[in-house]
């Protein structure tokens, strides 16, 4: 599954030249990814009542071109990578012409409410079934 989130550029996203603050793109990452999560019925209310933390233990960014408001930007999700205990999130950014102007990655933990990583498969299988078929359909 291929996740397509839109944001389009708020005017308080900007900077004093008129381009989308770097910072931002990693917002949007988050916004994709909580979309992402509802879409396949693990919203994060639910994780959260269920005591799951998935703090990002990794972000990397490449910026290829500039976006500014009021565009809007189409942001690809797929997992990367899931091995249990760690996700690896993909995401693809462009704008309205196709053009790609952000690639970037996000990497994952699940934690309980004490802080301790979480085994999904035993704790919470269904969760884990479900990141394991996105993953999987990546390969």
């Amino acid at each position: 599954m291929q996740e397509i989130y839109e944001h389009k550029v708020q005017y308080y996203e900007t900077d004093k030249m008129g381009i989308t603050h770097h910072s931002n793109y990693i917002r949007w990452m988050e916004e994709a990814r909580v979309e992402l999560l509802s879409k396949i019925g693990w919203p994060f209310d639910k994780l959260e009542a269920l005591g799951i933390a998935s703090p990002v233990v990794s972000v990397e960014c490449r910026y290829r071109a500039a976006t500014r408001f009021p565009d809007t930007v189409r942001i690809s999700v797929t997992v990367e990578e899931f091995k249990g205990v760690k996700l690896k999130l993909r995401y693809t950014m462009s704008n309205a012409e196709g053009k790609t102007v952000c690639e970037a990655s996000s990497e994952h933990c699940f934690l309980d409410a004490g802080g301790f990583p979480i085994r999904l498969q035993k704790s919470f299988p269904a969760f884990y079934e479900a990141l394991a078929a996105l993953a999987e359909e990546k390969g």
